[in-house]
Formats: C-alpha cells, sequence, structure tokens
C-alpha cells in the first residue's frame, strides 16, 4: 500500500479508543524496510484503571492490518519493566520512535529513547553462567547425537541461540525474529554475516558457538548450579 499510514492510524485509535490519553504510531510501516504487508503497529494509553488495559489485538483498518498495544500508564510501566529484565526492548523502540497520533507522549518517548540508547547494561554471574551451561549442554548434544533429525534440530537451535548469547555477551539487546539479524549487525557486521553463512553448516555453526562461548567465558558444566525460589503450596481440595 503506497498511501500515508498516518491519518489511517489517527482515524483508527479516534474509532476505536476516543479515550485515549495518547497513541504513537511505530514500526517498519514508517521506515525504509517497509514493505507491501508492513501492518500499523500502535502503542495506544488509556486512562488509569481503564477496563481496556491492558491489552493487544490484531485486525483490519481501511485495508491496513493493524496491531494495537492498549495500556493505562501503570500496565504500561510494567511491561517496560518486564522487557527491560528480557534484555528484549519491543515496546521501548515502539514508543521511543513512534509518531504521535494523538495527546502527547513526549516524556515517555524520551524516557524510552534513554533506555534504548543506555542499553540493557552487563549481564549478572548467574545470567552469564546460564548462557555459558545453555551453549555448552547444546554443543555436547551435537557432537554426540547419533539421529541425523536430531543434529539437524539440535544445530538450528544451536545457531539461533548463538546469535542471542552473542548479543547478551557484548552488553547488547535480545531481538526476535529479523531484529536478531538487524541487532546482530549492528553489534558486528562481520560477525553477522559469518552467522548466517552458518546456517546449514554444522560444523561452521559449532565453530561460532565455541567462538560465543569464550567470550563469555567458556564451557561451564561441573559445577554449575541455579536456585529458583520456592513456590507458594496452595492445598487442593
Amino acid at each position: 500500500m503506497d498511501r500515508d499510514p498516518i491519518p489511517d492510524a489517527r482515524a483508527l485509535v479516534r474509532e476505536r479508543y476516543p479515550q485515549a490519553l495518547w497513541a504513537v504510531l511505530a514500526g517498519s510501516v514508517l521506515t525504509a524496510h517497509r514493505t507491501a504487508g508492513s501492518d500499523l503497529d500502535l502503542v495506544v494509553v488509556l486512562p488509569l484503571g481503564d477496563p481496556l488495559a491492558p491489552r493487544r489485538e490484531s485486525l483490519v483498518f481501511h485495508d491496513w492490518p493493524a496491531e494495537l498495544f492498549v495500556h493505562d500508564e501503570q500496565t504500561l510501566d510494567h511491561w517496560l519493566g518486564k522487557e527491560f529484565a528480557a534484555r528484549k526492548p519491543t515496546l521501548h523502540r515502539m514508543v521511543g520512535a513512534g509518531v504521535a497520533l494523538t495527546g502527547n507522549p513526549a516524556e515517555r518517548q524520551e524516557y524510552c529513547r534513554k533506555v534504548l540508547e543506555a542499553g540493557p547494561g552487563p549481564l549478572s554471574s548467574a545470567q552469564r553462567d546460564q548462557a555459558r551451561y545453555r551453549l555448552t549442554e547444546l554443543l555436547d548434544d551435537l557432537a554426540h547425537a547419533p539421529d541425523p533429525g536430531e543434529r539437524q534440530v539440535i544445530a538450528a537451535t544451536l545457531w539461533s541461540d548463538t546469535a542471542y548469547h552473542a548479543l547478551a555477551a557484548a552488553n547488547c539487546w535480545r531481538g526476535y525474529g529479523k531484529w536478531l539479524l538487524r541487532e546482530l549487525r549492528a553489534l558486528d557486521a562481520e560477525l553477522a554475516g559469518r552467522w548466517l553463512r552458518a546456517r546449514d553448516d554444522e560444523a561452521a555453526v559449532a565453530a561460532l558457538a565455541r567462538e560465543v562461548l569464550d567470550r563469555l567465558g567458556g564451557p561451564l558444566f561441573d559445577g554449575y548450579h541455579a536456585v529458583a525460589p520456592r513456590p507458594t503450596v496452595t492445598a487442593l481440595g
């Protein structure tokens, strides 16, 4: 679709959420990455306590596929915090880079931009050990799996995990789908190229995984432990 998405996005918010305090349009539809399949990604913030928040909905509006991420200010802050802890700033990007459709999101946008610029910070010792253990385990599975189908699945998992952990080792944000490649290219274009070329080569995947594992501190199995919180026990019956 060649037409300007902003008027339609604004009309969508006014029709479905006239009570919105503010809303922004984000995503590839506003960038050079726009394609014929690009949708309208909207973040809509409602008054505090509005029963329609939080929610996510997908629909078609004026021939546009649209995804709406609906919050009030409290739920928005909650989900921004969850994303930060997961090192996956999807909502931060949408708010920070979005185009205002209604209201004044400037303060929240500035906050999200600062978070994105600062990055997720270094891994904790526990997070680093978990990453080392994960790659060590996958490499060991790949080296010893006798079934060709299982080897293929393990290699595919190791391939994607290698990219995730390369970003984590460099204190970068984690990406999923197309954002995994975008983040990896932003970190190191040469590494991203080698990662793409390794996709169907088990030996190349393993070599790249060992390289990233060394960046994290090397293999870890013997002596690894992780402590989980004890769940609250609820009596049955």
